[in-house]
């Protein structure tokens, strides 16, 4: 309550501190500023860049690797609960789960496509070279538009005939390994009880600049795998559905396993169990690695805090020790502590706003610079992507600038109290 009558500014006493310190200036010197508040001008600034960059780049870092796994990774997968080292054991019917996805209107709604997908692993072979990897078989409903907008050269493959079946994409990293490029043509091997090879087309290379996924992908039709597996159209490892908000996924993936759970009791199906997972719980180890970050981000602006505590703490005792005489004057008209105190918290606010204005200014700007021409660099193998991210999110600039302020102004409260201690007869010889 003290703190919030402090900031009357409709008060008549309020409004005469306020106008003394808007008439008096930093540094009593005439020519220039003192350089010890200078300095704390400047610590401010840097202080207030830093944390502003600081939860740019998480936020950047959070939304382009979000953004990544969930549009190389179902948002939701419906599996069979069947446990077994055969992929016969995991099949899914397709009928079944569209049955239910098709007959819900509010996954309906929520829903941008599902698709019936197959993997397995998979060896790729040239005449000098080979690598092992997954193979991601698709059908026509698959989404396509991230690996559209990463395509380096070529397409993506096409369902309309038979011929196609066997067409391929893969990633610029697996192509430079085995030296291959578009309309190349490559035997994949395919290892059950015994070996099954297809020759596969090469139509197209992307690049995600996620590591993962680049090294250890590649995809094709869908249909190539069902023959590989003597699997009917209608069958495959998961059903993909992709949701047009995953900001409830968790809900969503409990929502659809309970309506299958009813269409197997309504079907007196008791052999198959459904499960659904979201791609939270299908890369937590990706989801744990953002949430680090938050940590990280916390660490930082509580260093930057306590940097700009010390920094406005010590503007303020060099403010007063400049101001001496006139603290005794004020005393000697009949100025009490408080209305001094606030007197001088004012007059240190004008580092306060000067460097936040000055901190923001320059904080948005390179961050919208480093967003618009990627300047800085990052290594892809390291931190899944090539440049540093930025996301500018404004409520969150506000929050941040609102909690400096407050930080700020409780913090000069105390050190504020020095003018207590000054005795109007103590600074008559003061120099």
């Amino acid at each position: 309550m003290q703190i919030i009558s402090d900031l009357d500014l409709a008060s008549p006493r309020m409004r005469f501190e306020f106008f003394i310190a808007s008439r008096l200036k930093l540094s009593n010197k005439i020519k220039s500023g003192s350089p010890s508040l200078t300095v704390a001008l400047v610590g401010m600034i840097l202080a207030i860049i830093i944390i502003i960059l600081s939860v740019e780049i998480v936020m950047g870092f959070k939304k382009e690797i979000t953004t990544k796994i969930n549009s190389l990774d179902s948002h939701l997968k419906v599996t069979n609960g069947a446990i077994g080292i055969d992929d016969n054991y995991s099949l899914v019917d397709f009928r079944e789960v569209s049955n239910t996805l098709t007959k819900d209107s509010d996954l309906i709604n929520k829903m941008t496509n599902f698709s019936l997908i197959a993997e397995k692993p998979a060896i790729l072979k040239t005449d000098n070279d080979f690598k092992g990897l997954q193979f991601r078989g698709v059908d026509e409903n698959y989404d396509f538009s991230f690996l559209k907008q990463h395509l380096l050269e070529g397409r993506v493959p096409t369902f309309n005939q038979v011929s196609n079946n066997q067409e391929i994409i893969l990633s610029s990293t697996i192509a430079k390994q085995l030296n291959l490029k578009v309309n190349d043509k490559i035997f994949t091997y395919f290892i059950d009880d015994k070996v099954k090879v297809r020759n596969c087309k090469i139509v197209g290379i992307f690049n995600t600049d996620f590591d993962t996924f680049d090294k250890s992908y590649i995809i094709g039709n869908i249909a190539l795998l069902q023959s590989v597996n003597d699997w009917k159209i209608h069958e495959g490892n998961y059903v993909g559905v992709n949701l047009n908000d995953v900001s409830n996924v968790e809900k969503d993936a409990y929502n659809l396993y309970g309506k299958l759970a009813m269409q197997s009791i309504n079907n007196n199906d008791n052999t198959t169990v459904y499960n659904v997972t979201s791609t939270r719980q299908n890369n937590i180890a990706f989801f744990t690695w953002l949430g680090m970050l938050d940590m990280n981000v916390v660490i930082i602006l509580v260093l930057m805090m306590i940097v700009s505590a010390f920094t406005l703490i010590a503007a303020l005792l060099m403010v007063v020790l400049e101001r001496i005489k006139m603290i005794g004057l004020m005393k000697a008209l009949g100025a009490n502590n408080s209305s001094i105190r606030r007197i001088f918290i004012f007059l240190t606010h004008k580092i306060i706003f000067k460097s936040i204005i000055i901190g923001n200014l320059l904080g948005i700007g390179l961050g919208l610079l480093q967003k618009q021409f990627h300047i800085i660099k990052l290594d892809p193998n390291a931190y899944y992507m090539n440049y540093v991210p930025i996301d500018i999110n404004i409520t969150s600039l506000v929050l941040l600038n609102i909690a400096i302020l407050v930080i700020c102004y409780v913090t000069l409260i105390g050190p504020s109290y020095i003018v207590s201690t000054i005795k109007p007869t103590s600074t008559m010889k003061f120099e």
